[in-house]
């Protein structure tokens, strides 16, 4: 396998010429399945297939439908040309092609400003998000309840919304919150579709956003600008797939680059501010702030941690407050959840089918549960050990340490989705080429093929 990898990187594929095509390729296949949708990779999806309120954006829906055997084949063709083009970008990059960052970025613009007009492909999410919003709007707590018990049957909000996710109060801090209330607002009482519209639009500004930033800040710009904004994986997850960890990467990238300038120790009051914002979109944004505090730690820097606690939980505390500590609630819960691709639920399955032949199935149940939820914190500490050690000693430990433990969770976590993924991608973008890459794409893109249902009811396909 490794010497077919090398062979990739020193044939055509690693010419720009190239890596550009695959990597265009991929991105227009997923176009065309949001292009013509409805169907089994876009939203909404119910059990007997028929679509009760389409989700149709300005592009999509004028061409007719797509099989749904077309658009699964298409959509993971999509995914491995996405793989194949990065790895040639970067490739082509280690061969000496230096693009113009601000050209990549000009291109990404134009790619951004077709995708957030097209019908997001392969998750349901967006219109949860919208259905929060019509909650809030309407003055229901949107951590108390789901969308079903609030909106009711008849609501075009709770019809687009994946039906594993009708019942399910939001995991999403205030910050979140917020911000689909306002596109809910353009979505009025029957217009989902309006709603998601503006949710995209937004987390497209964003994403592009962030590679603006990466083009002032990064050390080398051009390697950032294909990690993140020509980074055609990185596109279909976040753009392609409207995702609210594009505002939780753009938190967390402010914070590390804050945390990396030359000025005074007070900085960690801005750099905890900035991933407690993080962290009030969602809550996984902690990890970037355990992994400063454990840098920090390791150079005894006592003080800057404190101010780094100060900063980021006086930042949650005060957006928090607005809803009360029930709005964890959810998250809490979630943290049981075990996604099919996980190991961890091959482990689940094997506890329930032994205790199952003893006629104590529901024993089983709730002892693989404890067994996971205690051991893969654990296994995630070791792994971000093991993947620190990976980088060399003159890289930032700011930047390598909240890096090694988001990756981490990623691998070992029982419950990961290929969007999670976003923060270990843009804190990468800020160190120079290192072995970690290589993983991260393949852990990126297996998620992907694994997670690309757009919320239809599939054993291997669900996200939230």
């Amino acid at each position: 396998m490794i010497e077919f990898v090398y062979k990739l990187a020193s044939s055509t594929l690693a010419t720009p010429r190239t890596a550009v095509t695959v990597s265009l390729a991929g991105i227009v296949t997923i176009m065309l399945v949001g292009i013509f949708s409805p169907n089994y990779n876009t939203l909404p999806r119910v059990p007997d297939g028929t679509n009760l309120i389409a989700i149709l954006l300005p592009l999509s829906g004028h061409l007719g439908r797509m099989p749904d055997w077309a658009s699964i084949t298409l959509t993971f063709a999509a995914i491995i040309l996405q793989c194949i083009g990065l790895a040639g970008l970067l490739w082509a990059n280690s061969r000496g092609w230096k693009p113009n960052p601000r050209h990549l970025f000009y291109a990404s613009c134009v790619i951004v400003a077709i995708l957030v007009s097209i019908t997001p492909v392969g998750s349901s999410d967006t219109t949860s998000y919208a259905a929060y919003g019509r909650m809030a709007n309407l003055g229901f707590d949107p951590y108390n309840n789901g969308p079903l018990a609030t909106l009711g049957p008849g609501s075009p909000y709770t019809q687009t919304v994946g039906n594993m996710w009708q019942n399910t109060p939001s995991v999403y801090g205030p910050l979140a919150t917020w911000i689909q209330q306002f596109a809910a607002l353009f979505g009025g009482k029957s217009n989902p579709a309006a709603a998601v519209d503006v949710l995209m639009i937004l987390n497209g500004l964003v994403f592009l956003g962030v590679g603006y930033f990466l083009i002032k800040t990064a050390d080398d710009p051009v390697r950032a600008s294909l990690m993140w904004v020509a980074n055609p994986v990185l596109i279909q997850q976040l753009v392609a797939g409207g995702h609210l960890d594009t505002y939780v990467a753009a938190a967390c990238v402010v914070g590390i680059q804050i945390a990396r300038s030359r000025t005074s120790g007070w900085r960690y009051l801005l750099v905890g501010a900035a991933i407690g914002v993080a962290c009030c979109f969602k809550i996984n944004a902690g990890l970037v702030g355990v992994g400063l505090g454990w840098a920090l730690l390791m150079k005894r820097e006592w003080w800057n941690i404190a101010r780094l606690a100060v900063g980021g939980l006086g930042t949650v505390l005060l957006f928090y407050s607005y809803y009360g500590l029930h709005s964890f609630k959810q998250v809490m819960q979630a943290s049981s959840l075990v996604a099919t691709p996980s190991p961890w639920r091959a482990f689940q399955l094997a506890v329930e089918w032994v205790f199952g032949l003893f006629g104590a199935e529901k024993t089983g149940q709730a002892l693989s549960t404890d067994v996971i939820s205690v051991t893969w914190p654990v296994l995630m500490v070791l792994v971000a050990v093991l993947i620190y050690r990976k980088f060399g000693a003159d890289q930032p430990v700011v930047v390598t340490v909240p890096f090694a433990l988001c990756f981490a969770w990623i691998v070992v976590a029982p419950w990961a989705l290929p969007w999670y993924a976003a923060v270990a991608w843009v804190i990468l973008a800020l160190v120079p080429r290192n072995p970690m890459t290589r993983w991260l794409t393949l852990v990126t893109v297996y998620l992907a093929l694994m997670h690309c249902s757009g919320g239809g009811p599939a054993t291997w396909a669900n996200g939230t």
